[in-house]
């Protein structure tokens, strides 16, 4: 009699009743469930061809049919999980070797997988053509024994052996940790994960068609196979506990960080944000600084004053006047030629060239034609100097403003951060998130992946305010912290902002606690988490709950030059529990008219989207130049998932 499809169902359920342990990561749990699936089917297989079914009676709807059947199932799961190439993710480790001598050996049992794919479709479509016997044993045969003497069993031992004592593990991540940290698009760790799936997923494949070669040929009468079956079977499993400590040794100690290199080209508005017009250099004459306009003083008694006139419609009136703070003026030199900046261009000057032949800025051709200032004496006793000084000017042209709204993602909807950039909008700097549906095992549907819009508001509409809504640089208040934050165990970034504390602006990330096995958020366990070690904190140690805060160390920029004009790549130089001020670009490079560091606008979002333990910012650049504030990602740590774990084996 033949299998009714329905009983044949109703009997593999019976046996997948095993209790599966929990917290396993996507392709460890598809190795234990094939591991079910494979004692329920030799359950199967043998109770049939113990009921004396003879090879004749093995028609078109035969055993063997169910039993693709079954195979092609667990072939479409595995596609729904891993619907990747071979190499996906893997392209940019060419220089790998233990690598490469490990695809040479998995490439093989990939495509051996992709014929036996199109082999169970011809069997199991509807209408088909039935395969003859001969077809099905000789797919067997050339799994168990290539023609060409190749073994996919010992293909695995060969690949096993280059993980456990090949250094396979410890050269890819040397490699994503150095010079290829810009190429893959992947923390280090990710990498690490997305090759231990790699490998154990094409084992897999090549496990379950020897155990289908076995079974096939059982049915046949080709010969006993339930030895050999088991002999597999503990040579399969011993190959999983042997290397999967050294896999999880590995991703526990590479790195979870991941961040933008720079790009080819740096393009405003798209590669990179400016704070523009912060402090930006500026001569006046030392009689429009002070409010009696007198000569007395020198410049450097200007420290902090303003612009109180414009003395006889001099070079005062030539050029657009300092509105706001005046500060740190210096005097370098009485007469001087200004070479004007473009208006639109946001500089008020392109070079300066004094008498005594210091030239601030790149002296080069001057479009709009240079100008003549020179200082003059009064009464022979007082010199009425021109000073260099620096401006701090809130208005249309500065955009020093920085979002300090929640950032959230919808995690009524299940949804986790993904990414980050920064964008510039209504001349607010915003911190925007790439948000994506949360599913079971830290995986992410990347169908849901999404860039969530920034908010829309202006400085100037109405109840929007500054200290609540948005944070406002100036002189005083331009400190940036440098911190990387990450959630306690059990915990995934959902959200980002910014506060203000004291002078700073402190980078703050949102944590919900989860459930990983299904793929849950529990939104009401949601907290913040920040780095609250400040100037002010330390004046203030309770302000924040803190009874020993450390003190910030300041990134210095030494003379910097505008961040684009580097022709070396910008590389990170500032580590967590820093700050950064922002400031003008060096005098002598560019007259001090740029507002540096620039802000880096990149996306960071990971090659595929994986959750998140925290999130940062940084600064990145080279010496002499400005460089540029960055966000980075912090990605889950799936190292303590990695299992080994196998039904009991109950085949007799």
């Amino acid at each position: 009699m033949l299998p009714n499809p329905i009983i044949l169902t109703l009997f593999l359920l019976s046996f997948s009743n095993a209790r599966v342990p929990e917290n396993l990561i996507p392709i460890d749990r598809l190795r234990y469930d094939f591991l079910d699936l494979e004692e329920t089917l030799w359950r199967y297989v043998l109770d049939y061809v113990d009921n004396n079914v003879k090879e004749g009676e093995i028609d078109v709807n035969g055993p063997e049919v169910e039993l693709i059947r079954r195979f092609e199932e667990f072939g479409n799961k595995i596609q729904a999980v891993y619907p990747y190439d071979l190499d996906s993710g893997l392209d940019h480790l060419e220089s790998v070797w233990p690598l490469q001598l490990a695809l040479a050996d998995l490439r093989p049992v990939y495509a051996q997988y992709e014929t036996f794919r199109r082999f169970q479709r011809q069997q199991t479509a509807p209408g088909r053509i039935p395969a003859p016997k001969r077809a099905w044993t000789d797919f067997a045969e050339a799994v168990l024994q290539d023609p060409q003497d190749y073994s996919m069993d010992e293909a695995m031992e060969r690949v096993n052996a280059i993980v456990v004592s090949g250094g396979l593990f410890q050269g890819v991540r040397q490699e994503v940790e150095g010079d290829m940290i810009c190429d893959t698009k992947q923390s280090p760790q990710q990498v690490l994960y997305n090759l231990y799936s790699t490998i154990t997923l094409t084992e897999l494949k090549g496990y379950s068609m020897i155990q289908f070669s076995y079974m096939l040929l059982r049915l046949y009468g080709e010969g006993n196979f339930t030895t050999e079956a088991k002999t597999m079977r503990k040579r399969y499993e011993e190959r999983a506990n042997t290397a999967i400590e050294i896999v999880k040794q590995s991703m526990r100690n590479a790195s979870r960080q991941l961040w933008n290199c720079d790009p080819k080209k740096h393009i405003k508005g798209e590669t990179y944000e400016e704070v523009t017009q912060l402090l930006q250099g500026y001569v006046q004459n030392e009689v429009d600084l002070n409010p009696e306009g007198t000569c007395r003083e020198n410049c450097a008694e200007y420290t902090y004053t303003k612009s109180h006139g414009c003395y006889k419609n001099l070079f005062c009136q030539q050029q657009r006047r300092c509105n706001g703070k005046i500060i740190n003026c210096h005097f370098y030199d009485a007469d001087m030629w200004i070479c004007p900046a473009d208006p639109s261009s946001g500089r008020r000057y392109e070079y300066i060239e004094y008498e005594n032949g210091r030239v601030l800025g790149r002296k080069q051709a001057c479009t709009r034609g240079t100008t003549k200032v020179d200082s003059w004496w009064r009464w022979l006793f007082w010199h009425c100097s021109y000073c260099f000084c620096y401006c701090d000017e809130q208005g249309p042209n500065s955009d020093r403003y920085f979002n300090m709204r929640p950032v959230l993602a919808n995690v009524e909807n299940n949804s986790v951060v993904t990414g980050l950039r920064f964008v510039k909008h209504n001349r607010i700097i915003h911190i925007q998130i790439q948000e994506g549906k949360l599913q079971p095992r830290g995986n992410i549907d990347p169908e849901t992946i999404k860039w969530k819009p920034v908010e829309d508001y202006k400085i100037t509409d109405k109840n929007i305010q500054s200290g609540k809504d948005y944070h406002t640089m100036s002189w005083e208040k331009r400190a940036f912290d440098l911190d990387d934050l990450e959630g306690d165990e059990g915990y995934i970034l959902t959200g980002v902002r910014f506060k203000e504390i004291g002078s700073h602006l402190n980078f703050e990330i949102y944590l919900t606690k989860f459930d990983f096995e299904k793929g849950k958020l529990i939104p009401q366990s949601s907290i913040w988490k920040d780095n609250p070690n400040t100037d002010s904190s330390i004046k203030n140690p309770s302000l924040r709950g803190y009874s020993n805060p450390v003190r910030l160390t300041k990134v210095r920029l030494n003379r910097p030059d505008i961040p684009t004009r580097s022709t070396s790549p910008s590389v990170p130089d500032s580590s967590t529990d820093q700050y950064i001020e922002f400031t003008n670009t060096d005098i002598d490079k560019d007259v001090a008219q740029t507002t540096v560091p620039f802000l880096d606008a990149q996306k960071v979002e990971s090659f595929r989207p994986v959750p998140l333990s925290g999130a940062g910012v940084f600064h990145k650049g080279r010496d002499h130049f400005g460089g540029f504030v960055a966000p980075k990602l912090i990605t889950y740590d799936f190292s303590k998932h990695l299992k080994a774990a196998f039904p009991e084996e109950q085949v007799n």
